[in-house]
């Protein structure tokens, strides 16, 4: 993962621990306070709530503890990998896309950032400039050439 995507992770770990936490032990302590917990809708939810935060925390936690941080000054743009932003155009349409190859957990389409696990990453990754690429989606069969390779 990059350093960025690293970041961000960390930042949401910390809000929610430090904001998203304590929101719902407040939640918690006001439905407890409203009397019976065994007929207490809003107090099932609250707890419900408390374990799918934790399970996310832990989850974040397991994510960044297991990750590897690429350096960006160690990628090179003679074939596509991991990190570079690729542009490409679709033969068969003439439509031109760029998008950046990113690991799983920084996958974000409005961003452009697909993962590297996708079928149309994993088409592009190793192929050069002016490679032309058949990628099987779910679609169908699509051909690409890749028209440039940044960082």
């Amino acid at each position: 993962m990059t350093k960025e995507g690293y970041n961000k992770k960390m930042q949401e770990i910390a809000y929610l621990e430090t904001v998203k936490r304590p929101e719902i032990s407040a939640a918690i302590a006001e439905a407890r306070d409203k009397g019976d917990l065994s007929e207490n809708s809003e107090y099932d939810a609250a707890k419900e709530a408390q374990g799918m935060l934790e399970m996310k925390i832990a989850q974040l936690k397991d994510l960044v503890a297991n990750a590897r941080i690429i350096d960006e000054k160690n990628l090179g743009t003679d074939t596509v990998q991991i990190l570079n932003r690729v542009t490409i155009k679709n033969v068969a349409n003439g439509m031109t896309m760029e998008y950046t190859i990113v690991a799983d957990s920084e996958a974000n389409l409005r961003e452009k950032k697909i993962a590297s696990s996708t079928p149309i990453a994993q088409g592009l990754i190793g192929h050069k400039v002016g490679d032309i690429v058949e990628i099987r989606v779910p679609s169908g069969l699509m051909k690409f050439e890749i028209t440039n390779i940044a960082i």
